[in-house]
């Protein structure tokens, strides 16, 4: 039996449609969300992002600034814009693109953001509060795979979940956010790493696997028990001369073949990436909601 394909980009398209909404009744009472993005250099899938997420802003109503900086920018350029949005009161969100082209600055460059404008809920005042359960930006691919499951009906209350991958972008976060006493939640998480040994021993035993390593294949159907659901998070490009491009986008999991045992499983592309977006857009939204007190 072939699994139920979790169709990212409907869920994404159905919260949009609800944000839209949102964002008409907010600008009703003179508040229009605001989303400042910061780009430093230019790399190709960056620069793709980007124009996504701004396309995104403005199908959804909300205000969008883009700054662009030569990749040779220097610290004190990059957080000069970062405290102009901090000030700017049209901007509720702030966003910069990373990877930067000096990732040593990365952290210090996040840490310079106002927590209340973090919307991609990396610095370690939202980072904490999420870990204590406490109301805070929740990372956008994570919170994304929680509206996967959520929406999908995919009951994760007392399921064995695996996680395979331990970035601070999504592994470690989604483990806390599904051991957490909440919907989705209530789970118990196993956390695999490129460290792990016997790998496939601990994902057989998983009532849901996320996959977040970004290396393809990495799960295959030996490692699947049947009916499990499977959570893609990957995006690999592999080469492949039929392709327009020259290269096809894949994710972590033998999607062919693992389809076959899973009871449900997202594609790449069209599963978990089209959230990641949406998911900007709500955290700027409710950064909206909250700064400027409306209903």
């Amino acid at each position: 039996m072939a699994a139920k394909i979790l169709d990212g980009k409907a869920i994404a398209q159905d919260i949009r449609a609800e944000l839209k909404a949102r964002v008409t009744e907010l600008k009703k009472q003179g508040v229009v969300p605001g989303l400042g993005v910061l780009l430093v250099g230019d790399d190709p899938a960056s620069r793709s992002y980007v124009t996504a997420k701004e396309k995104a802003c403005e199908e959804t109503g909300l205000y969008s600034r883009e700054i662009k900086l030569p990749a040779t920018a220097s610290y004190k350029e990059i957080l000069d814009v970062v405290k102009a949005f901090n000030a700017d009161n049209q901007i509720d969100g702030i966003l910069v693109q990373l990877p930067l082209p000096d990732s040593s600055m990365e952290q210090s460059v996040i840490e310079a953001i106002n927590p209340d404008k973090d919307v991609d809920g990396f610095h370690p005042v939202n980072v904490g509060r999420m870990m204590l359960g406490l109301p805070a930006f929740l990372p956008c691919t994570p919170h994304g795979v929680l509206q996967i499951l959520k929406r999908s009906g995919i009951k994760t209350d007392g399921a064995h979940v695996v996680v395979i991958g331990r970035s601070n972008i999504v592994g470690r976060p989604l483990v806390n956010l599904l051991s957490q006493k909440s919907d989705p939640g209530n789970a118990t998480v196993t956390m695999c790493h490129t460290r792990t040994k016997n790998m496939a021993e601990l994902t057989r035993q998983a009532d849901i696997i996320v996959a977040a390593v970004g290396r393809p294949n990495t799960v295959t159907a030996d490692m699947v028990k049947p009916g499990a659901v499977v959570i893609d998070v990957g995006v690999n490009r592999v080469t492949d001369a039929t392709a327009k491009a020259g290269f096809r986008l894949k994710g972590d999991v033998d999607f062919e073949a693992v389809a076959q045992k899973a009871s449900a499983i997202t594609p790449v592309p069209g599963g978990v990436g089209p959230m990641t977006i949406t998911m900007l857009l709500a955290n700027t939204v409710e950064s909206a909601v909250r700064r400027h007190g409306v209903k």
